[in-house]
Order: structure tokens, then sequence, then C-alpha cells
């Protein structure tokens, strides 16, 4: 018995004035898989986020997620079906801590009114608690507890892409978006950040979608690829099948070429 994929885009368009920028994209993303979006720059990946993140809305097409009619959704509403995302450009509260910051991550599981939190009752302090616990284990994951104080603003590059990741963890999510995840990491750091992504697919059954450059991360960590260009399709398959597919190795001659082993 085959079961519904859990997020499912079809024949997405999207256009910008005169660019088509996602041309009749289709794709299907199974619960418990790693699926990577690669391509050269200009390629349509982000704008395929941005769709689902509900930040545009497509010409033509459907999105579904998790039995949700995506596209009937404000932005604002996506975490509450379960999809969280990281930004190639990191979004995080810089005059606050790691804690405040992932704190913020919990704000979809808050049950308690503005009467209970501004007298903070019992109920109120027990869902505290409960939140707290939540990111504290978040933190504990992703090694964050040499900084869960320290103010964003003072953190290096690095550490604050863990933070953001850790944010969006603190959602619970059915489905994690990730944004370029390796994206002005170390080698170091884009190991860690490998394992951090077989860990939340392995141990806490989290269905990923990233946008990634770094062909060595898409090849470790991934189960399914699809290859863009100009927004679209040209080919989908596991990452040595697309990786050798002869429409996409022509799509990046021009460029620096795909690197079996790290970046571009």
């Amino acid at each position: 018995m085959s079961h519904a994929p859990l997020l499912e885009i079809k024949n997405a368009t999207q256009r910008f004035g005169g660019v088509v920028a996602v041309n009749d994209v289709s794709l299907h993303v199974n619960e418990g898989e790693v699926f990577a979006l690669v391509g050269p720059n200009g390629a349509g990946k982000s704008t395929v986020f941005n769709l689902l993140s509900r930040f545009h809305t497509p010409a033509e097409g459907s999105i579904t997620f998790d039995g949700n009619d995506v596209l009937k959704l404000s932005s604002d509403d996506v975490p509450s079906i379960g999809i969280a995302r990281t930004f190639q450009n990191i979004e995080l509260f810089e005059q606050a801590t790691v804690l405040q910051n992932l704190l913020v991550g919990r704000h979809r599981h808050r049950k308690s009114n503005i009467f209970s939190e501004l007298f903070f009752t019992p109920k109120a302090r027990n869902e505290e608690r409960q939140h707290r616990h939540a990111v504290e284990q978040v933190i504990d994951f992703l090694d964050l507890q040499a900084y869960r104080d320290k103010m964003i603003s003072g953190l290096p590059y690095g550490v604050r892409k863990v933070v953001e990741l850790g944010r969006a963890l603190a959602t619970e999510p059915k489905l994690l978006l990730l944004d370029e995840p390796a994206s002005g990491l170390s080698v170091e750091e884009t190991q860690d950040m490998a394992f951090w992504i077989e860990d939340m697919q392995k141990q806490m059954g989290i269905t990923i979608l990233m946008v990634e450059h770094d062909m060595g991360l898409v090849s470790a960590v991934s189960n399914r690829v699809l290859a863009l260009s100009d927004g679209k399709e040209l080919a989908t398959g596991t990452p040595a099948e697309v990786q050798s597919h002869p429409a996409v190795i022509e799509a990046y001659l021009g460029t620096s070429g795909i690197q079996k082993g790290g970046k571009k």
C-alpha cells in the first residue's frame, strides 16, 4: 500500500514581470526523506522555497502538505501546520540571547492567554517549563551550551547558523526547509551540519527539503535530488544519478562545474 507524499508541488509556475522564475515544476517529498534542490544561481531554487513559505503565490500550480492546501494559508500560518525554515541570510534577533531566540521558535506551541501570562498562573508556569525543556533539548542536540546566554550580536557566523537551525527545530517541525545550510561554513562546520541533518532525519523523524550548492553535503545526506536550471526541471534521482545526468552537466558548464567532494 503506497502512502501519499508528505509534500507535493504540482506544475508550479512563478513569474516576476517578464521573467519566469519557476516554470511548470513538480516534485514530491516523502515522509522521512532528505530531498535537495540544486542548480546554478538563478535556477529557481529559492523561489520554490518562497512559494512553500507563502512569501509568493504561484501563477499556476498547487502545493499540498500533510493534507493541507498550502496556498490557502498565509505566511504566518505555515509554521502551524508543521513547516519550519532557515534562511540564506540569517534572520535572528541580534540584541537577544541564544536562549531567547530559541524560545521564539516555541511560539506556535503557546496555549496560555494574555491573562495567565500577565499573572503568571500555574498553567502559564507549567507551559513555560515545557517550552524551556524543549529548548534545552535543542541546545544539547546542537552543542550550544556554551552560548546559551550570549547575545547573538557577539557570536561568530558559524554559530549563528547553528542558532537559526535551533530556532527552526524548536518549532518541532514535520518538514524543515534548509536554505543553503553550508553557505559560509568551514569544512569542519559543514561536516557537523551533515551529522545534524542525518540525526534530524533518523533520530527525530524530520523530513528535510534543502537548497544547497555544496554537492559534497548533498551527496552525503540526500536521498533524492532535483536539479533546476532557468526555472525548469533538469533531472530527479539519487545524488549520483543527478550529478552524472548530461543535462545537469551542461547546465553547470561555464560556471565552476559540479564538484562532487566540495563547494562550487
